[in-house]
C-alpha cells in the first residue's frame, strides 16, 4: 500500500490513535528453552489486551535487514523505509529544535574513546555525561572553516549534532564511524565528485576535533555518521488528517515524529511523566507516539534484568493509559535489540493491536512466542499504521 493509496482513502473520525513504541522490545532467551525478557516480564496489563485484541510479529524493514532507529520509526509511521532514506544527523537536529535550511548538512555525532594507536576502544565513551557533552560540544562549536559554517550542539550523553552551512554542500558522504571497536576511525569520503568538496570540510572538521579533544579522556575523538539533508516527508496531517503528537525523552525520536509532522511534547524522563503529559494533552491530538527507550538502552547494555524491569514498569504505568480508553492501540518495538546480542538485530517484532474492531486471536499473553501464532501473522513495519487507520474508522473503502 503506497503513501497516495492511503492518502485517498484517509478519512475524518472522532476516534484516538496511540501508537506505544517500546524501543528494541524484541529479544531471545537468556538460555536455550527460557523466557525472554518480554516472557519473564510480569505484564497482566499487557497480557489482557492480547486476550481483547490481535497479535503478530513484525519486519520493521524486511526479513533478516537488521533497521536502524529511523527505519524501524520511519515503517511504523507508515513510510516505506526503503524509500525514504533519512540520515540520522537531521533526525538528531530536528529533535533538539535546530532549525535546518534546505542547503545545510547535518551529522549525528558521538564522543569516543580512542587509544593510542588510533583506535576505537569506546564508541560512547563511556557514555559520556550530558554535562561533559555540554562542555565539549561548546568547545568543538569554536571550530572555523573557510567557506562554511559550523555549528555544533550537544543532544544526550556521548550524542551531539554538527551542521555545516553553506552553498553547494551535499550529503552524499561515507561515514567516519567504523560500528567496531579496535579499528581506526574511518575517512569521510565522497560518493558523488558533487560531495567531494564537503568531504574535504568534513575531514578537516575531523582533524582539528580530534586537536581540540587529544586530552580530553575519555572523549579524545569523535564519529560522525548519518550526513543528510533535511527530506521534507508529507506529513500525517497532509496524509492521513490526523493531528498527531509525539511524546518521547530522547531527541533523536522528537526529531522523528516532528519530520512526520507531529507536535513534539515536553515530557520528563519516567515513563510515568510520559503517560501524563499524554493525559494532560488527550483533547488536543488525534494520534499519539509514545517512545520508551529504556528497554532498548537494557538490551545494548546486556542487561536481561533490566530489560524486564521497564517492561514491567511500562505495563504499570499502562493504568493511566488505559483509563483514557483509546480507540486503538498498538503496542510494538522498533526492532529488536537482545540483550545477548547487545545490539540491533534482524529478529522480528512483537506486535499488539487493541480496539473494539479486532477480529481476535487465541493468545493469552502478549509475547514472541505467543505473536507468532497471533492472527495477524507475519507482517511488515509499514502495514501497522494502515491496520491502526482502519480500526479506528479512518480508512474509507477501496474501488466500487
Amino acid at each position: 500500500m503506497d503513501l497516495e493509496t492511503l492518502k485517498s482513502l484517509a478519512v475524518k473520525a472522532e476516534t484516538k490513535i496511540v501508537l506505544l513504541v517500546l524501543d528494541g522490545l524484541g529479544d531471545l532467551p537468556r538460555e536455550p528453552g527460557g523466557p525472554t525478557p518480554l516472557e519473564a516480564a510480569r505484564t497482566p496489563n499487557m497480557d489482557a489486551l492480547a486476550v481483547r485484541g490481535v497479535t503478530g510479529l513484525a519486519d520493521p524493514v524486511g526479513p533478516g535487514i537488521t533497521p536502524g532507529s529511523g527505519p524501524g520509526h520511519l515503517g511504523l509511521f507508515g513510510y516505506d523505509p526503503l524509500k525514504y532514506r533519512i540520515g540520522r544527523g537531521v533526525i538528531e537536529a530536528l529533535g533538539i529544535d535546530l532549525e535546518l535550511t534546505p542547503t545545510d548538512v547535518a551529522a549525528r555525532g558521538n564522543f569516543c574513546t580512542m587509544d593510542e594507536a588510533g583506535r576505537v576502544t569506546d564508541r560512547r565513551a563511556g557514555r559520556l555525561s550530558t554535562e561533559r557533552c555540554i562542555e565539549l560540544s561548546r568547545l568543538l562549536d569554536t571550530i572555523r572553516l573557510e567557506g562554511v559554517e559550523v555549528i555544533v550542539r550537544p543532544v544526550k550523553e556521548h550524542r551531539f549534532v554538527v551542521l555545516w552551512r553553506g552553498n553547494g554542500l551535499s550529503d552524499q558522504m561515507t561515514e567516519s564511524d567504523p560500528q567496531r571497536l579496535d579499528e581506526a576511525p574511518l575517512k569521510v569520503e565522497a560518493k558523488t565528485p558533487e560531495a567531494e568538496r564537503t568531504a574535504r570540510l568534513v575531514n578537516a572538521f575531523i582533524e582539528k576535533a580530534r586537536l581540540l579533544l587529544r586530552e580530553k579522556h575519555p572523549a579524545n575523538m569523535i564519529l560522525l555518521r548519518g550526513f543528510a539533508k533535511h527530506p521534507n516527508l508529507p506529513t500525517f496531517r497532509e496524509l492521513y488528517q490526523l493531528q498527531a503528537a509525539a511524546v518521547a525523552v530522547y531527541p533523536m525520536y522528537r526529531g522523528l515524529g516532528k519530520l512526520a509532522g507531529m507536535q513534539a511534547l515536553v515530557t520528563g524522563p519516567s515513563v510515568r511523566e510520559e503517560f501524563d503529559v499524554l493525559r494532560q494533552h488527550w483533547r488536543k491530538y488525534d494520534f499519539f507516539y509514545v517512545h520508551v527507550k529504556g528497554t532498548d538502552t537494557a538490551g545494548e547494555d546486556g542487561n536481561f534484568d533490566g530489560k524486564v524491569a521497564v517492561i514491567e514498569e511500562v505495563d504499570r504505568e499502562l493504568t493511566t493509559l488505559l483509563g483514557l480508553r483509546p480507540d486503538v492501540l498498538v503496542i510494538t518495538g522498533d526492532h529488536s535489540t537482545p540483550a545477548s546480542f547487545r545490539a540491533h538485530s534482524w529478529h522480528p517484532v512483537p506486535v499488539l493491536l487493541s480496539s473494539r474492531w479486532c477480529r481476535p486471536d487465541d493468545v493469552q499473553e502478549f509475547s514472541e512466542r505467543g505473536c507468532l501464532r497471533g492472527g495477524l501473522g507475519r507482517l511488515k513495519g509499514k502495514e501497522i499504521l494502515p491496520l491502526a487507520l482502519a480500526h479506528a474508522e479512518r480508512l474509507t473503502k477501496f474501488g466500487a
